[in-house]
């Protein structure tokens, strides 16, 4: 059964391109890659993972990053951390078989990770020494967003290398925007996570608040979600924390990896983040709990074990 929903796909030349990472995102994004008409070939650290997506999806697979961009448009990737990126992008440890190592001139590394903008930065001169060029373009939206083609994504680089890459991820992609120069994309991805992660704290503290008073909170959030408190959160996780559901979406483990990031270039640039800071150390209950991929609405789980004292 397919991975990805259907999607209206927006006219667009097929292109020649290769996809790095196959994770619970990768996998769909590049999925509607290959559903768009573009000729896809995906790199996996496991290689089960590529075998099983070419068996959905048509495509190739090639054993090293180096190989799969080898005579790609565009090359895509959607992995872990900074040092997981450094590897598929520049062989860190693996001489000779990074993306870069093996792309043409003039091709387009556009990388979906949320990693620091100072990789971010890195790579893209990198790119530039190797007549090539780089876009960081974290995305938001989560697996639901991923196989429903609906991301938002957020972009830091050159305007014509981002003018070329829009049409081809557009794909999998509901908003395409450039922010501004190299790490703009990784930059705006920080303000996301710490925009959501407030909103997170604030629903998990009225819902518990709600039901230690007694009210129905389904109902209470059907009524204040038609007034001023309503937000995505609530929307598409307000009766799952009712429910104490968590065992789905963007894992606490990932959260705190993007935190780091945040409170790391919060230290660079000297921005105060005393809600930010608090709610990692929060996530870092919710972890010792055994949480570490509930999903991060799970930070009502510590309201309701005494961990929130």
């Amino acid at each position: 059964m397919s991975n990805i929903n259907p999607k209206n796909y927006e006219p667009c030349p097929a292109r020649k391109v290769a996809f790095l990472g196959l994770g619970v995102m990768g996998y769909p994004m590049a999925g509607h890659l290959a559903r768009a008409g573009h000729s896809v070939t995906v790199y996996n650290r496991s290689p089960d993972k590529a075998q099983a997506w070419v068996a959905e999806f048509g495509g190739q697979m090639a054993p090293t990053p180096r190989e799969a961009a080898a005579g790609a448009d565009f090359v895509f990737a959607c992995v872990g951390n900074d040092h997981d990126l450094r590897s598929v992008a520049l062989s860190q440890g693996q001489a000779g078989d990074g993306a870069m190592s093996g792309m043409k001139p003039g091709a387009i590394f556009c990388d979906h990770t949320t990693a620091s903008a100072e990789v971010a930065r890195e790579l893209y001169a990198a790119a530039q020494k190797r007549g090539l060029h780089f876009v960081d373009a974290p995305v938001s939206g989560g697996q639901a967003g991923a196989q429903n083609g609906m991301l938002t994504v957020m972009c830091g680089g050159d305007q014509a290398a981002f003018d070329q890459a829009k049409p081809v991820a557009m794909a999998f992609s509901r908003a395409f925007t450039r922010i501004g120069d190299s790490g703009a994309g990784q930059l705006a991805k920080m303000v996301n996570q710490v925009c959501c992660i407030g909103v997170i704290q604030g629903l998990a503290e009225g819902i518990a608040f709600g039901q230690r008073a007694g009210l129905d909170m389904n109902l209470v959030l059907e009524v204040i979600g038609k007034g001023a408190a309503q937000s995505w959160q609530m929307d598409n996780r307000g009766k799952t924390m009712v429910a104490d559901q968590f065992d789905f979406g963007f894992a606490v483990d990932w959260m705190r990896k993007d935190l780091g990031l945040v409170l790391q270039e919060a230290r660079r640039n000297g921005a105060t983040m005393p809600v930010t800071a608090l709610v990692d150390q929060f996530y870092a209950d919710v972890q010792a709990m055994g949480g570490q991929r509930w999903d991060t609405s799970s930070l009502i789980r510590r309201l309701k074990s005494g961990s929130s004292t």
